[in-house]
């Protein structure tokens, strides 16, 4: 009887081991299946981001150019801590408008991209409304600045970093909203795994690049000063493309502001959205049809973005007057 009794537990301790090691197969399975959701719907969102991608590498690098070079890095990691605070930020906010307030996602992107609008007028009224000689004397001043020792070299990067991250927020919530919408359908894990992968993958390849574009002129330096003609000829080459780089990054970081940004505000008015679509569908009958598209959707984007940001540009100015003028009265 006692023998039968421990037949009996036997054969339940191997059954109950049977059913653990099913259900073990079965969750790695399950895992290996979630992974392979997470990874796939990371590649959807990483292709769906890359020309957001694109434009916000042309705007930090330009953002952290003009300080001294042994600073650029430090300033790029500065720049890249703040990006990363931004997504924390943006993430979890993300999730929670999407889940409790979903109307709210695209007012929030149109101020986002009337913000970027109304930097890249700023700056394209900068570069016209000041004459060579005052951008030749403010170029002298902080050369002189960043030549000299006693000035405090942070007090000078500050504004510099603010204004990195300040429109790497608006580039990553961008960023954020499109690969939310590429995820929209998934369980909650998956959304946090493919929205947390893809701000790290996005800050560590924007900031990564910018760091090495930054410090060109020091790879052209150094491999210009080592032995033999193919590496000398090489530095020397990099060396005077480097200025030439810097300076198309710049205009191509201005550039994004308005396509970016004037994309957001066309795709968040339906007419506008409409007018944009049909004015591509139409250059897509001519010759090469898909770059004509895509060159005139472009265009007509950058075109609102100018717009809306020198709309936004004299309501501003017109502001700082009025509250100028009352300061000055009482």
């Amino acid at each position: 009887m006692a023998g039968a009794s421990l037949l009996t537990l036997l054969d339940d301790i191997a059954t109950i081991l049977d059913d653990v090691a099913l259900m073990s197969k079965l969750a790695a399975k399950k895992s290996a299946a979630m992974a392979d959701d997470v990874s796939a719907m990371t590649k959807v969102a990483a292709q769906k981001t890359a020309g957001v991608l694109g434009d916000d590498l042309a705007l930090n690098a330009q953002q952290v150019t003009g300080v001294r070079a042994e600073r650029e890095v430090p300033v790029v990691l500065a720049v890249a801590k703040g990006s990363l605070g931004n997504k924390a930020i943006l993430v979890p906010a993300a999730l929670l408008i999407s889940a409790f307030a979903p109307w709210a996602v695209t007012p929030l992107l149109m101020l986002g991209g009337a913000f970027l609008c109304f930097e890249g007028c700023e700056k394209l009224a900068h570069r016209f409304l000041h004459t060579p000689q005052e951008d030749a004397a403010a170029h002298a001043r902080h050369a002189q600045a960043n030549a000299d020792p006693a000035v405090d070299l942070a007090a000078l990067e500050k504004d510099k970093i603010k204004a990195a991250v300040r429109t790497d927020f608006i580039l990553s919530a961008e960023i954020i909203a499109i690969t939310l919408g590429a995820v929209a359908a998934a369980p909650l894990v998956q959304q946090v795994a493919v929205l947390a992968g893809i701000a790290a993958l996005m800050t560590v390849g924007v900031y990564g690049l910018v760091a090495g574009i930054v410090k060109l002129d020091d790879l052209g330096l150094w491999l210009s000063r080592r032995p033999g003609a193919a590496a000398q000829a090489l530095g020397r080459g990099i060396l005077a493309a480097a200025p030439w780089l810097m300076k198309a990054l710049s205009v191509l970081g201005t550039a994004a502001m308005f396509l970016v940004g004037g994309g957001i505000l066309v795709h968040g008015v339906p007419a506008l959205h409409h007018a944009v679509a049909a004015a591509g569908a139409a250059a897509g009958g001519w010759p090469l049809g898909g770059l004509w598209a895509l060159l005139a959707s472009s265009l007509l984007n950058a075109l609102v973005g100018v717009v809306a940001g020198a709309i936004v540009l004299a309501g501003w100015t017109l502001l700082g007057r009025l509250r100028g003028t009352a300061a000055s009265h009482g």
